[in-house]
């Protein structure tokens, strides 16, 4: 067992990785902590830590800049009706405005789970836990995100037939996406697709492989969340018993 002066060795002792505890506090990014430690801003046990490979445990007296930490916040999740126009980060060197930027300060820190491109629209998840994050976006989860995509171009079943196997473009493999049309005019034309990979503007680029812009992308759903009848640029919480429910199942 540990003592009260000194922490916890990786691999000697049960615990989480230092700068992960650290950032359950909600004081920064995993990243961002890590410079913090390499900058000998953290003690453990009195002790300065100059190494993020390091396991502490509850017992473990962790403080950031001489204060004590604050007792970890319960993980959570948000959906987030993003409206076009607004880019999926912390900061845009152009200037651009950020979905962190309009977010309501009582969130906290969050981060989101995938991302949602400059002119895309509709459902994003947000957490303030950065390991649910990337187990819920990791194409393992074999979670679908489905969403509705208006396209200006001939849109033939042969070419939704061609998608629905996969593809590669440009050197990069795209798994099957599952596309059926729903209706328009002319060349304008609203389709449902739905995907589990979700990499970069993919459904953009599959589309362009085709000849076919699209202009209207809006994710209706994120696995088992629902954007429905939301607001643009509101957010709502998932309810804490909802949000167990579907980790225990994933687990």
């Amino acid at each position: 067992m540990t003592d009260d002066t000194s922490p916890a060795g990786e691999g000697m002792f049960p615990g989480e990785r230092l700068a992960k505890v650290i950032s359950r506090s909600g004081l920064g990014s995993r990243r961002e902590i890590e410079g913090w430690i390499e900058a000998g801003r953290v003690t453990v046990n009195g002790q300065k830590v100059l190494s993020p490979a390091l396991n502490v445990t509850e017992k473990d007296a962790v403080k950031v800049d001489g204060k004590l930490l604050a007792a970890a916040q319960p993980v959570k999740l948000w959906i987030y009706h993003k409206p076009r126009g607004l880019l999926t980060t912390n900061r845009d060197p152009q200037g651009r405005p950020t979905v962190f930027e309009k977010l309501p300060k009582s969130l906290g820190r969050v981060i989101s789970i995938g991302r949602l491109d400059f002119n895309s629209e509709g459902l994003l998840l947000l957490t303030n836990d950065g390991g649910l994050a990337r187990k819920l976006e990791h194409p393992s989860s074999g979670w679908i995100r489905r969403y509705r995509v208006r396209a200006y171009g001939a849109i033939a079943p042969t070419m939704l037939a061609e998608m629905k196997k996969g593809l590669t473009i440009d050197g990069v493999e795209y798994k099957g996406i599952e596309a059926s049309i729903d209706g328009g005019q002319g060349d304008n034309m609203w389709l449902t697709v739905a995907l589990t990979e979700g990499k970069n503007r993919e459904i953009r680029r599959i589309f362009d492989h085709f000849g076919c812009r699209v202009n209207r992308l809006i994710r209706l759903s994120y696995g088992p969340f629902q954007l429905g009848s939301l607001p643009e640029n509101e957010v709502k919480e998932v309810p804490e018993k909802v949000l167990k429910s579907f980790i225990s199942k994933e687990s």
